[in-house]
């Protein structure tokens, strides 16, 4: 039986746009205790696989978090599949705000250690005694209080091109990084202050809320639903927009704009912009902030040594790759040495 994905991104965009059907991006995520993930896993795939779900979905013994597409007209089918399994009955799902129905390109089910990559080797706190949830209309509220301090939870590239206003941004690279940090930084206000918190779409908030109670902050509120869902609350309600520019998603749209205010520039030239794109050199595929005129310059490079690289023949691409793995260090996300405007 089949249990991985068989088609390249190339093929499968081929058949999206043979298909000519609107798919929906949506993201999902639940904390709960797994005996088998291996065995969620293929359960998964063998349910999600004829409903042309895309995605990208890691399980763990922790729990699920689920990143994916499919077409709109198999979303209820879909959501039976959801239903049937105890822990997922009702699990909220957020609605991209902009769609793309090449968002994702293959349906990609990992078994991981953890759902979200923390490093904590801390088992004795109870990631279930999370803080308290607040909605869009809250939030503003809460933002509104001087007794408060916003912290976004998110990585460095994620808040350099939209975060709420008056938000602590860590400047980190990793969820696991910023644990420390905002836990030494704001260390002599676990008593008095109000500790507010968002990320994308909930999830890392889940497990940092946990994580600082446990540290012994006495306030601790979350975002539900995160970035998404405020956006989509805003817009139902009419509320107050306080979320400034472009909200990171992790899929081949790279961002959904929220407001209008672009914050960040253009790594190479200093231009406004808050695009990111990946070093078209597959050797290199860095992440970085580029405007459409310096990707035209630059032939969709970071640089000039990616210029003259992909000015090569591909057989010799190919050689000068060859043996070399392009790990996560590869993906520095914007902090190459490189990059002239990057802060």
């Amino acid at each position: 039986m089949q249990l991985y994905n068989t088609l390249s991104a190339k093929e499968r965009a081929q058949l999206i746009e043979e298909a000519g059907q609107e798919r929906l991006t949506l993201s999902f995520y639940q904390y709960t205790q797994l005996g088998n993930p291996q065995l969620f896993r293929d359960y998964l795939f063998i349910h999600w696989n004829p409903l042309e779900v895309l995605g990208r979905i890691y399980v763990a013994n922790e729990g699920i978090n689920a990143q994916l597409s499919l077409p709109g007209t198999q979303f209820e089918a879909f959501k039976k599949t959801l239903d049937e399994i105890t822990f997922l009955q009702g699990v909220r799902l957020n609605i991209a705000i902009e769609q793309d129905n090449k968002s994702f390109l293959k349906l990609t089910i990992k078994v991981r250690t953890k759902i979200v990559a923390d490093g904590l080797e801390d088992n004795s706190f109870d990631v279930t005694q999370k803080g308290k949830h607040v909605n869009a209309q809250e939030f503003n509220s809460l933002l509104a209080d001087e007794n408060t301090i916003c912290v976004d939870m998110r990585n460095h590239y994620e808040s350099e091109i939209g975060h709420f206003d008056s938000a602590i941004t860590p400047d980190v690279d990793t969820f696991r990084d910023s644990l420390p940090v905002i836990e030494k930084e704001l260390s002599e206000h676990k008593e008095d202050k109000k500790l507010l918190m968002y990320c994308t779409g909930g999830i890392r908030c889940e497990k940092a809320s946990a994580y600082f109670k446990h540290k012994g902050f006495k306030k601790v509120y979350q975002l539900e639903g995160g970035i998404i869902e405020y956006a989509r609350q805003v817009k139902a309600q009419a509320l107050e927009n306080k979320f400034i520019g472009k909200n990171f998603v992790f899929d081949e749209r790279r961002g959904e704009r929220i407001s209008e205010d672009v914050i960040s520039q253009c790594h190479q030239c200093g231009a406004p912009c808050d695009t990111h794109v990946n070093c078209i050199n597959e050797a290199c595929h860095l992440l970085f902030i580029q405007c459409e005129a310096c990707q035209e310059k630059r032939n969709q490079c970071c640089s000039t040594k990616c210029e003259e690289i992909v000015a090569l023949p591909l057989a010799e691409q190919r050689a000068l790759r060859k043996g070399q793995h392009n790990s996560n260090k590869t993906f520095k996300k914007g902090r190459s040495e490189v990059l002239k405007f990057k802060h």
